[in-house]
């Protein structure tokens, strides 16, 4: 999959998805409605995430200790995906009641509430993959990347294989992350201040448990921290490519085994970003339903499943790391 050439987020009437493109067609508009009451399917997630966590650090952690690290980073991970569902508004139609859901930040690296407004920011179609208005971007601004060091350039690069991504993507991520907002805090930000004074009692709930009830050793829980962080990087992995159409950006990944599970069907990439407020479970349906016309719409960025991925991508890069597409035209 590689780039065409364009300015993205150029104003071509691309970037925003219109109500005739957003309406599939097939008799779907029950599917596309957000629910009604209590989503019963995500609640349902909530009980296995915290439950494989729980029992990752303390049973399996006593039983075998590799059982335990898999299981605490499995609950870690499917823990992260609930936090995407609940920002966008499920199970409960309460912020506040879905905010405390998902209160425990079980993979310890990003404040919920911080995690909550980069993603609704990335959700501007118009801006996504940009180097400095999409907060999820991994691309960097050509000009930047000249004045980078050749160690730091090779270190970015490895970091745009599968493999780079699972070894270095946390670490890179979150030393990006946290220094953005360190620099937003210096200048100011309140909310941004909020988001990681609200983190202190998130983490040390987690903190507590590991110390007080957990039993695996330090380590062993850092280690599947994160793993956790690792696995969260497959599915974000190559989410979104550089474009000149907006609506050609994001990707469909029909994989229906064990990682749609844990990513909770994002797989179907361009599916929520054009239904954003649909859950989870309605995705799959949605998206056998209108198939041919995803596909369109995204201009066939998609592929079978991660096997696929792991298959085309593991050591070889998917794409450059300054922006193909930059500056804007």
């Amino acid at each position: 999959m590689t780039a065409t050439t364009g300015a993205p987020g150029g104003r071509d009437g691309d970037c925003h998805v219109t109500a005739t493109e957003a309406r599939p067609q097939g008799g779907t508009a029950a599917l596309r409605r957000p629910a009604r009451g209590v989503e019963w399917p995500t609640l349902g997630i909530a009980v296995l995430a915290y439950g494989l966590w729980a029992l990752g650090t303390t049973w399996a952690a006593a039983l075998w200790l590799p059982l335990g690290i898999a299981l605490t980073a499995a609950g870690a991970a499917l823990h992260a995906s609930l936090s995407h569902e609940a920002l966008h508004g499920h199970p409960f139609r309460s912020p506040m009641a879905n905010a405390a859901l998902v209160f425990p930040v079980l993979s310890l690296a990003v404040p919920y509430l911080r995690f909550r407004d980069t993603h609704l920011a990335h959700h501007n179609d118009a801006v996504l993959t940009d180097p400095y208005d999409d907060p999820e971007s991994n691309y960097r601004d050509p000009e930047v990347w000249a004045r980078l060091s050749g160690w730091q350039r090779r270190v970015l690069e490895a970091n745009n294989t599968l493999l780079g991504r699972l070894v270095l993507g946390p670490v890179i991520g979150q030393h990006a992350f946290m220094l953005s907002d360190w620099q937003a805090i210096r200048r100011g930000d309140r909310r941004v201040l909020a988001g990681w004074l609200l983190h202190v009692p998130a983490a040390a709930l987690v903190l507590w448990w590991v110390a007080a009830i957990g039993q695996m050793p330090w380590w062993a829980f850092a280690l599947a921290t994160y793993l956790s962080l690792s696995l969260l990087k497959i599915r974000t992995f190559l989410e979104h490519q550089a474009h000149e159409k907006a609506r050609a950006r994001t990707v469909i990944i029909e994989d229906r085994g064990p990682l749609a599970l844990l990513f909770l069907n994002n797989n179907l990439h361009v599916v929520h970003h054009m239904h954003p407020r649909v859950p989870w479970y309605r995705l799959p349906a949605l998206y056998r339903a209108n198939r041919a016309r995803y596909l369109a719409r995204n201009e066939g960025y998609a592929y079978p499943s991660y096997a696929s991925v792991f298959a085309r991508y593991l050591t070889r890069a998917k794409d450059p790391v300054p922006h193909p597409l930059w500056p804007r035209g």
